[in-house]
């Protein structure tokens, strides 16, 4: 069975009252309020059942440590982040557990420049919440709340600065909010800017979510493909129930799996900026690496987990930067430099369709095939060494990388066996150019059960 609760470098991540209970959010907002410099703290919550319980937890940790809080209310992580950013706070909590189940609740923290902890700062946080060494201020020191009901709408002025939306307009989109926070910003979107998105799954009530709230392609061809052509639309997008991931399908009907996000945009963006470097985890497809030397571009992986995006990141200047991401539809484009943002994500496919004058078929039927297989399984943590072990004897042929679990390369065909940060499993992932790698799959899946026994 999986653990219900979660605590490492990501953050805090558990089944509410099983799992994350009111006390661990007060401790950890007592932490990242003592963590962090003077100034307010900006919060924000998805739609989930557990999140009000969960913000006044929130609100009261970042309180008794000195901090003034902003609520912005039911808002994305990217809306929280562009807030941060333009109240000049000390930094943010977001509360959601994006692509888990309507059960799970997550707290996301963020730095005063709205981005995710690098991986030293979210150390220093663990350090602090495990020492239990909060600093709590006297009574006449303890922080004001106040809330801000247009966080959206200045979110989308600054989308406005990065997107000609006036030509993206004549697009007919099917969106699957996934009962998320992306179906209030894009229903402002409608009435802003006279777009024409049909919203599915829109409705935001927290105690139970239409399907689960993940990118996956499964869930894109059962849910959203299917109603795209005899809606005549010109594309469709699925975000989680943060809005910081995204999949789409083509007009055509066809399920376009969230792998083909990161490479896509990489493709629009590389040749329109001078930055030539693509971050990537080591999960990330490696039709990348291909679209990339199209335009001279050069791709670091590094290891799965926000942290380690961020940490590269942070290393670059700004212009060297072309486009950060990952395989689940998460992508950090150089107008936003720390900002995952689904709904950026979609606008650039929709600019790259009209900027190309292509469908989104055609865009995507120009690429060469990889297929991509994934599965999981649950966690035994006293197993993980021995495993890792057989792995390496196994595969020793192949061109090996340690840096987040076991990744091995072959011309035209790779494996990633790693440990998630967000949930309590085995991640398996094969990948080869054409035909899937089938039995490749099986087998590290067989071997990864053996050891969960």
């Amino acid at each position: 069975m999986q653990k219900p609760l979660r605590i490492s470098h990501v953050g805090l991540r558990g089944v509410v009252g099983r799992g994350m209970t009111a006390s661990h959010v007060l401790d950890f907002a007592s932490a990242f309020g003592t963590f962090l410099g003077p100034g307010p703290v900006v919060i924000g919550r998805d739609p989930r059942a557990s999140g009000i319980m969960i913000r006044e937890g929130v609100a009261s940790g970042l309180m008794a440590t000195g901090h003034d809080v902003i609520d912005l209310g039911v808002v994305s992580t990217p809306v929280i982040q562009h807030a941060i950013n333009r109240m000049d706070a000390a930094g943010g909590m977001s509360i959601g557990a994006s692509h888990n189940s309507s059960s799970w609740n997550a707290l996301k923290f963020l730095g005063p420049r709205g981005s995710y902890l690098s991986t030293g700062e979210a150390g220093e946080l663990l350090d602090i919440y495990h020492l239990r060494n909060y600093s709590f201020s006297e009574w006449q020191g303890i922080g004001a709340y106040r809330t801000a009901d247009d966080a959206i709408d200045r979110y989308l002025d600054d989308i406005a600065g990065a997107f000609e939306l006036d030509s993206l307009r004549r697009y007919k989109v099917v969106v699957d909010c996934s009962n998320g926070t992306s179906s209030l910003i894009l229903q402002r979107m409608n009435e802003r800017f006279g777009f024409r998105f049909i919203l599915i799954n829109a409705r935001t009530g927290g105690v139970e979510f239409a399907h689960e709230p993940n990118t996956s392609s499964r869930t894109v061809a059962l849910q959203l493909a299917p109603l795209v052509q005899p809606l005549g639309a010109d594309a469709g997008f699925l975000f989680d129930a943060d809005s910081d991931r995204v999949a789409f399908a083509t007009e055509t009907g066809e399920a376009v799996t969230s792998e083909r996000v990161l490479p896509l945009l990489t493709d629009y963006l590389l040749p329109r900026g001078a930055g030539k470097l693509v971050i990537a985890n080591l999960s990330t497809t490696a039709l990348l690496e291909e679209v990339a030397a199209r335009h001279g571009g050069r791709v670091l992986r590094v290891p799965v987990g926000r942290q380690a995006a961020i940490d590269a990141l942070s290393s670059y200047r700004p212009e060297q930067v072309a486009i950060a991401g990952e395989g689940t539809g998460a992508v950090m484009m150089p107008r936003f430099r720390f900002v995952y943002d689904g709904i950026a994500s979609m606008l650039a496919v929709l600019s790259m369709m009209h900027e190309e004058g292509k469908t989104l078929s055609s865009i995507i039927a120009a690429y060469p095939k990889y297929s991509i297989l994934k599965g999981e399984i649950p966690l035994v943590t006293q197993q993980l060494p021995a495993l890792f072990t057989e792995l390496q004897a196994r595969y020793a042929d192949g061109q090996m990388n340690v840096a987040d679990g076991l990744r091995v390369d072959w011309p035209g065909k790779w494996f990633h066996v790693r440990v998630s940060q967000t949930e309590p499993i085995v991640r398996v992932i094969c990948e080869q150019k054409g035909a899937p790698p089938t039995a490749l799959f099986e087998s590290l899946m067989e071997l990864v059960r053996s050891y969960a026994a």
